[in-house]
């Protein structure tokens, strides 16, 4: 698996005119290697030259954390008394062009240019973003996973078994993410619970206030699930209940929203632009005369990141391509009042779009 990765990625390389890669903290690094580095102050970097052997700069006293993939790449462990920003400079020191980590920090990336004055640097996701947003059959298998833990989560918010009234917005949250650990997820990148007026900031950080009777409660969250080959896939997945029975108007809208978000679902085949997707759903959503509300994009892609290529967003002329994953999520926030949104992941198959998540879409009425 990483041994192909790094083939097609060469073979982005020669087309991008980039003679090195070069990965340290961030996604690319664990898709293409199988090992993710640790945000430390010590340089980790895997040195990918168009020709010839690919070498993991790595910590001593991280080596051991390696998975060492002799067909991918060598290990070059860097003592504590030597400098690794010299290492990856002589590997790299015959490129005329170098495709950086989207991620790196910048105190390597200056002390690079600095030891390479005669280097161009560009981004690396120039290079490796387009390969990582086209996922092959064993990462839709694992976003799948992942997206059924998810539902399985989302089903007993559903249900009831998640007490809302009289909570704090924070207890929910940690109460998702302790169900999403405890259906298989290594940890938890995010769970928003946005209640009443709160659900109107598509953002809303979880706080101290309580939910009440009679009011929406908005619930985002996602995780990572470990999969094979060393890198975990994303969980994304927002459904809105309401604790008690949804006044007119409220209702309404949610109604307008789950027909956006079909809509939105059912555009998504393979040839179809990202902005024609996104269309799908602000067009029923304008039609209804709410357009104005809704004030995010209609989707992004996923995988080893919560949020990667591509991007269902207006401007995004991309086509479809099967094997592309990407949330869909329209929403209707009504400021100082309440806000909705619905989301599931789907993949771009030839047979026309698979949505990965599958719980009720309903606003299913819970703590009447």
């Amino acid at each position: 698996m990483h041994a192909e990765r790094l083939a097609r990625t060469r073979e982005a390389m020669a087309v991008a005119g980039v003679d090195v890669l070069l990965l340290s903290v961030g996604p690319d690094l664990p898709w293409l290697s199988g090992y993710e580095a640790m945000p430390l102050e010590r340089l980790t970097m895997l040195v990918v030259p168009r020709e010839g052997g690919a070498t993991l700069v790595v910590p001593r006293l991280e080596a051991p954390r390696v998975v060492e993939r002799p067909e991918v790449f060598s290990l070059r462990a860097w003592e504590e008394t030597e400098d690794p920003v010299a290492i990856v400079a002589d590997l790299a020191r015959s490129a005329t062009t170098a495709a950086i980590g989207d991620r790196t920090w910048a105190r390597f990336l200056v002390d690079l240019q600095h030891r390479l004055p005669r280097t161009r640097f560009t981004r690396a996701g120039l290079v490796v973003g387009p390969l990582r947003a086209v996922k092959d059959d064993a990462e839709v298998v694992a976003l799948r996973r992942a997206a059924e833990a998810a539902d399985r989560v989302a089903a007993q918010l559903q249900a009831g078994e998640i007490a809302l009234v009289g909570r704090t917005e924070a207890e929910v949250s940690a109460d998702l993410g302790r169900r999403l650990l405890a259906e298989g997820h290594s940890r938890v990148n995010f769970a928003i619970v946005a209640a009443g007026p709160n659900a109107a900031s598509p953002h809303h950080e979880p706080g101290v206030r309580r939910i009440a009777a009679g009011e929406v409660v908005l619930c985002d969250f996602g995780g990572t699930m470990p999969a094979d080959g060393g890198a975990g896939y994303c969980s994304d997945i927002t459904r809105c209940v309401h604790t008690g029975p949804p006044p007119a108007e409220l209702a309404d809208a949610y109604g307008v929203l789950a027909e956006a978000q079909a809509a939105a679902v059912a555009a998504a085949r393979v040839g179809v632009a990202c902005e024609d997707v996104d269309a799908a759903a602000r067009r029923v959503i304008s039609d209804a005369g709410l357009g104005a509300h809704f004030v995010h994009r209609t989707g992004h892609g996923i995988g080893i990141e919560e949020h990667e290529d591509p991007y269902v967003v207006a401007g995004n002329e991309t086509p479809l391509a099967p094997g592309h994953a990407f949330s869909v999520e329209p929403g209707i926030y009504l400021p100082g009042r309440w806000g909705l949104r619905l989301e599931d992941i789907v993949v771009a198959t030839p047979g026309g779009p698979d949505p990965l998540n599958r719980v009720d879409h309903d606003l299913v009425v819970v703590d009447a």
